[in-house]
């Protein structure tokens, strides 16, 4: 490790002295949550998990920072009285890290971030998600920006299209959605997982996302896993992707497409065992790696 444990710091590296490369920002938003609680305090839980990460990477072939500066800025500070105004305040938040040029990694906080980051993105962005839900929910108990509408919000924001993987847990005006609106392009769990034809799926999945063009944005719903590797999430979902999946659609869109920024978020903290929040600084290191890599 290089220098001292800096507590606080995203996997424990020291705040660097140059400007940086990545930046680890913090949203700990939590309004809209429908089920478990506690996303609230996702960022920090995912952040002290992180000191305990391996910083070796198979990747880079070198312990991180592997010569990049990794800064943890100061955590979103929740200005705003209504949704909206919260969301307004991410925009500005997100729009601050942008403009160092540094790669954002945003740490949530409910999925419900999304379209504040947006709004304080520079670009229009195609999203690739990782997700067991759709989110394309018009409303939630009566709310269009609920945590399970954060993709149909984005697309209003201006995002361009989304490539979608994981999904199982959807209702039927989602499923109408998927079927009709060629924006949403869906790779669905029980047919990556199927044990007959399953690979077939995933190399389409790898194929698809090697041919986006354009910005990209990664937003990475930790519950998109299988519930058993995130139990403490807002709303965990049998029959999820594999640790692996995720690293290898990571790496494959950071190779091949033109990622500006990312998002790890739905991320609560497990009381009995560190397991939720160490996947989601996991998830993170990997981003990170996968970054640093395309130099």
């Amino acid at each position: 490790m290089e220098g001292e444990f800096a507590e606080g710091n995203f996997l424990g590296l020291p705040t660097p002295k140059g400007d940086p490369d990545v930046i680890i920002a913090s949203i700990p938003y939590e309004l809209t949550t429908s089920y478990g609680q506690g996303t609230a305090k996702g960022p920090s839980a995912c952040i002290e998990a992180s000191g305990q990460v391996e910083l070796y990477d198979d990747l880079l072939d070198q312990e991180l920072p592997a010569g990049a500066n990794i800064l943890t800025t100061k955590e979103w500070n929740g200005e705003g009285n209504t949704l909206q105004e919260q969301l307004d305040s991410i925009g500005r938040y997100a729009a601050e890290q942008y403009d160092t040029g540094a790669f954002p990694i945003f740490l949530g906080g409910e999925h419900g971030i999304l379209p504040g980051i947006l709004r304080g993105c520079p670009e229009k962005v195609t999203l690739i998600q990782i997700d067991a839900h759709a989110d394309l929910r018009d409303e939630l108990d009566g709310e269009p920006y609920s945590h399970a509408c954060a993709i149909s919000r984005s697309l209003d924001e201006g995002a361009l299209g989304v490539y979608q993987i994981g999904i199982r847990a959807y209702c039927k005006q989602e499923a109408e959605y998927i079927s009709s609106d060629e924006r949403v392009n869906t790779w669905f769990a029980k047919d990556i997982l199927n044990p007959s034809t399953g690979q077939g799926s995933w190399s389409d999945w790898l194929d698809k996302i090697s041919q986006i063009k354009g910005p990209v944005h990664l937003t990475v719903d930790i519950d998109g896993l299988d519930g058993s590797l995130v139990p403490a999430t807002g709303t965990p979902v049998p029959g999820g992707l594999t640790f692996w999946h995720v690293v290898q659609t990571i790496e494959t869109a950071f190779s091949k497409c033109d990622i500006i920024s990312a998002d790890v978020n739905e991320i609560v903290p497990q009381n009995d065992t560190p397991l939720t929040q160490f996947t989601a600084a996991m998830i993170a290191t990997k981003i990170i790696a996968a970054q640093i890599n395309r130099g």
